[in-house]
């Protein structure tokens, strides 16, 4: 059965799919140097929609962001295989806090590489680890053996992505963003977040959607070139883990999420209003800790971590569980 893990990272991305083929894809790593997953199995909340509509209105500071999960603690605790692939949207730090740690302790078998390139950052001061980023580089230089480095931009159709089996479908992922023109405006520009990939995940339930940090210039061209493969999308995870970052949010009105699901950062960073504006359900880390999807033929089930949470949806079930997290509801299939 696939399934997809939203985790909660802190102020960065990680995302992992399990396929239908039994092949694993992580897009991007956050967290990963952490020493312990600060889980607390009591202090579990939850919220979904269809059969996922919250029973009161949410508010306030859930404090799942102090409960952080180390996504290489969480693929052993759960037996998901080490990555088939490693999707880098775009390579800053909150993106590849960890990399070394995945390739040397767990491994990856290929790594998607769309171009971007910036100059090493100071880590004089900061809270990352050089030794990610220098291997980050040996990967992408084809000087780490073992890891196979393919170049995909968007519209790219080859096997085990979106070709061969299994039905001739491979893993159902469609690259819609970018392309050669926003790789040299966004190196030329040392604005990286519009080279960010853009990842379309076909699964049974409907379409789900990685933007990395996507900005305006990337929208608009996924709008022009690739509507037909983000419109009326099941889930979305929020651009740049959903900071406001002065955007146009018109490209809401075209993907139209069932849900979306927000990362960390601080409340009066994020860009709330236009989803709320659109009536658009939406789900924080903050709030659910980790959530996991499940799609099935008739949408997609909707588990999280907080179990708190959790029990303000009328169709939770705390005996239904999936990878530690508690089941909400059911998103219905979006139309065609």
């Amino acid at each position: 059965m696939p399934r997809v893990h939203f985790l909660n990272v802190g102020k960065g991305d990680c995302s992992i799919i399990e396929h239908f083929s039994g092949r694993v894809t992580m897009i991007d790593i956050c967290g990963g140097n952490a020493a312990e997953e600060m889980l607390n199995a009591s202090s579990i909340f939850r919220t979904l929609l269809d059969d996922v509509t919250p029973k009161t209105t949410l508010a306030g500071d859930y404090g799942m962001r102090n409960s952080p999960t180390n996504p290489l603690t969480y693929l052993s605790r759960h037996s998901i295989k080490s990555p088939f692939r490693f999707i880098l949207s775009h390579p800053d730090m909150d993106h590849l806090d960890g990399f070394d740690a995945l390739c040397s302790k767990v491994g990856i078998a290929n790594f998607w590489d769309n171009g971007l390139r910036k100059d090493k950052p100071d880590f004089s001061n900061g809270p990352y680890q050089e030794a990610d980023w220098d291997t980050y580089e040996k990967v992408r230089d084809k000087k780490r053996e073992g890891i196979t480095v393919v170049t995909p931009l968007a519209g790219a159709s080859f096997s085990f992505a979106n070709a061969g089996d299994p039905e001739n479908r491979g893993d159902c992922l469609h690259i819609v963003a970018p392309d050669a023109t926003l790789v040299k405006t966004a190196n030329d520009s040392e604005d990286h977040n519009d080279g960010s990939y853009v990842i379309v995940y076909h699964s049974a339930g409907g379409k789900i959607i990685f933007p990395g940090d996507a900005h305006d210039g990337t929208w608009e061209y996924v709008l022009k070139h690739h509507s037909n493969l983000v419109a009326n999308c099941a889930v979305l995870i929020a651009p740049h883990h959903g900071r406001d970052s002065d955007r146009n949010y018109d490209f809401l009105d075209t993907l139209k999420p069932g849900l979306t699901l927000f990362g960390y950062a601080e409340s009066e960073h994020l860009g709330y209003e236009a989803y709320t504006q659109r009536g658009l359900l939406k789900i924080t880390n903050n709030q659910a800790g980790n959530v996991v999807l499940e799609p099935t033929d008739e949408g997609i089930k909707v588990f999280v971590e907080n179990r708190k949470f959790a029990e303000t949806f009328d169709h939770f079930d705390a005996t239904n569980t999936n990878c530690g997290s508690y089941f909400i509801g059911r998103l219905p299939k979006p139309p065609k």
